[in-house]
């Protein structure tokens, strides 16, 4: 189901807590409403939509990737970007990001998976586990 955004930067800096199987309806709300702002929006994280549960969902291609309780475990590559945020409001900020990250996580069969991501993909990710962690651009 398409959720509604949060906007309210307190909302937003909470950290959040562990997903469980009891959440995996979270992860599809994230993707109907990752779907619905496809034209300006690639990746999104639970708190967004108000959940505070360590969950992201992001564009890998043409498919979405759901995460839950991503941990990123190793990064190379540091640089400096501008990202924006569908949930902040004015243009692009300033952030640091890392070209190589490997990341842990659960998917929704609740299997631990680790995997390398780089480029752009690895920048959506390190952008949607900074929201589970409460830090905003």
């Amino acid at each position: 189901m398409v959720k509604e955004l949060v906007h309210d930067p307190v909302v937003l800096g909470i950290p959040s807590a562990l997903a469980t199987k009891e959440d995996l309806s979270v992860a599809r709300d994230l993707a109907d409403t990752l779907t619905f702002h496809r034209e300006t929006c690639v990746g999104m994280a639970a708190n967004m939509i108000g959940v505070h549960k360590r969950i992201i969902v992001f564009a890998d291609g043409s498919n979405f990737t759901a995460m839950l309780n991503p941990e990123i475990i190793k990064k190379a590559g540091m640089y400096e970007t501008e990202e924006g945020c569908l949930s902040l409001l004015g243009g692009p900020r300033k952030c640091r990001r890392y070209q190589t990250i490997k990341v842990k996580w659960q998917t929704m069969d609740m299997q631990v998976r680790i995997k390398t991501f780089t480029g752009w993909t690895a920048q959506i990710i390190q952008h949607e586990v900074d929201h589970c962690d409460g830090i905003l651009i």
